[in-house]
């Protein structure tokens, strides 16, 4: 179960006076796509097992809506007669109207124990906010948090592809972190009411106050202290939208309205119109257009020569009158939109309105409150530019080069496999520890993965590295010793003749490496170059490198010679360069392996 409590805000959000989020929840059909939409964000509830759940598993029948009594909200008409959007095997919304605080009733709080696991929680969600939350995520966080009440704010910048900046103690800038992936942390109790909530089903009674949640979050929490109930606050990855903000509600609206599957009517269509023009005899083509997904309110009446691009919501009762046009908005109930008007990316909820006048492309209108028609149907909003370089599926990087990878892999794990327990018993005989070294190293779009080598050093040599890190002979965040103190006797032999990186072919055979690419390295190295870090993991890291063939080793130089010739490679990347690098590096091997005789 779970209750989507949407606040009374007492600050108007707009210039006319009224709460913009109370005017969407109030007017039809907007009504049903927030309350559905808002089901869909809170998409996360325990089920009778205990376990997190998303509803496009469930479906949102077990939410229970929150709403101020003083606003224009009829629970009967919630199944609008346009409106198709709800899915199949839904009911209409169960609606709590509340005065100050929301009541619990005894039989809808028995009807959250039935529902749920001893174990489990009752998710309370903000109805302000529509949030996206990797379900996944806040099941493993959820999991290892021994708290009686969490308190979860969706933070964007814990999303992935982020950058987050680290600051010391002083306040001042210590670094720069990027996240490849949906992160969380621990945070102080904020002073508001959060985007959601989770109470533990079993104390839920001792958090209510005269059977009513508290709508005031200060009071929730010395509610919950004075019951000596643990309480927990993290931040999590996500999205978030604040429908009392006109670019939250049309944001929300247009995601709503585009997920609508195709093919289907929302009210009156565009072939309904035609229709209604060829019985009348109307001969002229100028019927109203539709183009998209429009929805479409009772009582709408549409004139001639109207142009309506989607996703667009037009409220009961509305006039739009002669050549008007309409692209990406909402229009509340009661509504006349004037002749030759234009409606762009706009929420209107009363007559007064700063209507704009559509021209044509080739016109010489100048006037500020003019739009060209012809931008109308540019596309709004198009995908963000991903920062990782991407091949064609058949080109020798996604293709021929991945086949070539398992293939030499093979090859060399099979020549190999005889010699491979002699090095293991010379490992285990030459200083006490596991025959393997497993580090995390980023791969292809940052994916971590353990990357294994002969050990060849004391147990515990990566703790010792930043002590050793001031005598370090490379610049940058690498490290390099010419008589690492940390090397065995066996480990020098398998370091100077690469033996020791043999373990990495499976890493290839795994799909985690590749035979020639960009030195594997971890999150703490990628992190210090931006551009260069989304270059060199747009490809799988490599056993060997353009990098390694070409260093100088000049002082002071090494750092800036790796990220040239790693985002030289990805630039280049081609047949013709591997096999070139396959050639450098045999020939470096067998030099390096014969001198050591």
């Amino acid at each position: 179960m779970n209750l989507i409590v949407i606040h009374k805000n007492k600050k108007p959000t707009t210039g006319d006076g009224e709460n913009l989020l109370r005017f969407a929840i109030s007017s039809e059909p907007i009504t049903n796509i927030i309350l559905d939409g808002l089901s869909r964000s809170s998409c996360w509830a325990y089920n009778k097992a205990g376990i997190l759940r998303t509803f496009a598993k469930q479906g949102p029948n077990n939410v229970v809506y929150a709403v101020p009594e003083e606003w224009r909200i009829k629970p009967a008409s919630h199944h609008h007669t346009n409106w198709k959007i709800n899915r199949p095997g839904t009911t209409s919304p169960k609606i709590i109207q509340y005065a100050e605080n929301v009541p619990i009733s005894p039989d809808f709080l028995q009807e959250i124990k039935c529902n749920g696991a001893p174990n489990s929680g009752f998710v309370v969600s903000n109805g302000r906010f529509a949030t996206q939350i990797n379900s996944k995520l806040i099941e493993k966080v959820l999991a290892g948090i021994e708290a009686d009440v969490v308190v979860v704010n969706v933070e964007p910048e814990l999303s992935d592809k982020r950058e987050k900046i680290r600051l010391t103690t002083k306040g001042k800038v210590a670094g720069f972190r990027r996240l490849y992936s949906d992160s969380a942390e621990f945070t102080p109790v904020p002073t508001d009411w959060p985007h959601h909530i989770i109470v533990k089903t079993n104390i839920l009674d001792r958090v209510l106050t005269d059977g009513a949640l508290l709508l005031s979050f200060g009071d929730f929490v010395k509610r919950c202290r004075s019951n000596a109930l643990l309480l927990c606050s993290i931040n999590v990855g996500g999205t978030v939208l604040d429908l009392e903000t006109k670019n939250g509600l049309l944001n929300f609206c247009r995601t709503m309205v585009g997920s609508l599957s195709s093919g289907r009517s929302y009210g009156k269509t565009e072939d309904s119109f035609r229709s209604t023009a060829a019985n009348n005899n109307d001969k002229t083509h100028r019927y109203p257009r539709l183009f998209g997904k429009v929805v479409l309110g009772k009582n709408v009446s549409i004139g001639p020569e109207v142009i309506v691009v989607g996703p667009t919501i037009i409220g009961d009762n509305v006039t739009i009158e002669q050549g008007a046009v309409i692209n990406s908005s909402i229009i509340g109930p009661e509504i006349c939109v004037p002749q030759n008007r234009l409606v762009l990316n706009c929420v209107v909820k009363g007559p007064q309105c700063n209507w704009k006048h559509p021209t044509r492309a080739n016109s010489n209108n100048s006037k500020q409150n003019t739009v060209v028609l012809s931008d109308l149907f540019v596309q709004r909003d198009r995908p963000a530019a991903d920062t990782f370089r991407s091949w064609p599926r058949c080109s020798y990087a996604r293709w021929f080069k991945r086949m070539a990878d398992c293939f030499a892999s093979l090859i060399v794990l099979i020549l190999f496999a005889p010699i491979i327990p002699f090095i293991a018993l010379a490992i285990k005989l030459g200083s006490p520890g596991p025959v393997f070294f497993k580090d995390k190293r980023q791969g292809l779009h940052g994916k971590v993965f353990n990357c294994l080598k002969f050990r060849t050093m004391v147990v515990g040599a990566d703790k010792i590295q930043d002590k050793l890190r001031m005598v370090s002979q490379v610049d940058g965040p690498q490290f390099k010793m010419t008589d690492d103190p940390r090397t065995n006797a066996v480990g020098r032999f398998l370091r100077d003749t690469y033996i020791d990186e043999i373990p990495q072919f499976l890493n290839v055979l795994l799909g985690q490496m590749s035979v020639v690419g960009p030195r594997p390295s971890p999150e703490s190295e990628n992190t210090l170059n931006p551009l260069w870090r989304d270059a060199r993991l747009s490809v799988r890291p490599g056993i060997t490198g353009l990098w390694q063939m070409c260093r100088t080793r000049q002082p002071m130089k090494d750092f800036q010679e790796w990220i040239h010739y790693d985002t030289k490679y990805v630039k280049n990347l081609s047949l013709k360069m591997d096999l070139w690098i396959c050639w450098q590096t045999a020939k470096k091997l067998a030099g390096n392996f014969i001198s050591q005789f």
